[in-house]
């Protein structure tokens, strides 16, 4: 006669426990998503302030001058044109090193390597390559190249950027494409594909996105080290496009211009650091509606 009452008093109980969870659980995922949107705001202030200063501050340095002359004494008048061009090419010229060894390697890794000592090795160098300071690389490439050369050049600073460049490819390939679902590599072998055609039709174009992020990622921080390049490429006030002599770049003429106590030089460290800016925004920019374009077209 008791069981009935001590059930629906056990159901009773069961409901008020589940109904607690169930509150315990909004509040937790409140207050979580709360957390999610205060960290949202405070990247996108800092991100917008980093912005607005360097427009504010760099803006009024932006002039027909500035992109056409060279580097000049204080008062003369001079601009950032050598320095533009000498970063472009350091910076060009170290991503098209980088780019192929880079995404060879992240193919191999992902493709052909099997678990062992070179495969090991190689994964080990570039994790270590991609947390090494930029200052170390800039020394190691002093002592093998311009040490030996008995000068400073841009071709040493090229190789500087080119080793910073290379790990962040490697990765990014290697882990993109080990996303790729081995149903669609098994589904190009069965059609009888040869391995070549599907990492290059199949593998590569699932992952470019991903591979494409990663590219953009590395040409974004070579494009502001000044450590390295203090080592290798130097600088040059005047007009030099050669290779092999010492090299004017951006981040160079910033450090050197930004401490300096001439007001036209802080305003022309401003500029540069707004004109690097925008170059990796426009790049990311470009990048990802390239990438939008072509997919949208291929579907």
């Amino acid at each position: 006669m008791m069981s009935a009452p001590q059930s629906q008093s056990t159901d009773a109980g069961g409901w008020q426990r589940g109904g607690a969870q169930a509150v315990r659980r909004r509040l937790v995922e409140r207050f979580v998503s709360l957390l999610c949107n205060m960290a949202t705001v405070v990247v996108l202030f800092v991100l917008f302030s980093i912005l607005w200063t360097l427009i504010t501050r760099g803006a009024g340095g932006l002039s027909l001058p500035t992109f056409l002359h060279s580097t000049a004494a204080p008062g003369s008048g001079g601009g950032l044109a050598n320095a533009i061009i000498g970063s472009c090419e350091q910076t060009g010229l170290a991503a098209l090193i980088g780019t192929p060894i880079g995404m060879m390697a992240g193919i191999y890794l992902s493709e052909f390597g099997q678990d062992g000592r070179i495969v090991s090795l190689v994964r080990f160098v570039s994790d270590m390559l991609l947390s090494v300071p930029s200052i170390l690389v800039g020394l190691f490439i002093y002592l093998i190249i311009v040490e030996p050369a008995g000068h400073f050049s841009g071709m040493a600073g090229t190789l500087a950027l080119a080793v910073l460049f290379i790990p962040i490819v490697v990765r990014t390939t290697e882990d993109m494409l080990r996303l790729v679902p081995r149903a669609m590599r098994e589904a190009a072998y069965a059609l009888g594909a040869p391995g070549w055609r599907v990492i290059l039709n199949v593998c590569l174009r699932s992952a470019r996105g991903g591979i494409m992020t990663g590219i953009l990622l590395a040409l974004a921080r070579i494009s502001g080290e000044t450590a390295p390049l203090l080592f290798t490429s130097l600088g040059n006030l005047n007009w030099s496009t050669n290779l092999n002599a010492p090299m004017a770049s951006l981040p160079v003429t910033i450090y050197q211009y930004a401490g300096s106590a001439y007001d036209d030089w802080v305003q022309m460290a401003w500029t540069g650091a707004l004109l690097i800016t925008v170059a990796v925004l426009a790049t990311n920019i470009l990048a990802r509606w390239w990438l939008t374009r072509n997919g949208s077209a291929q579907q």
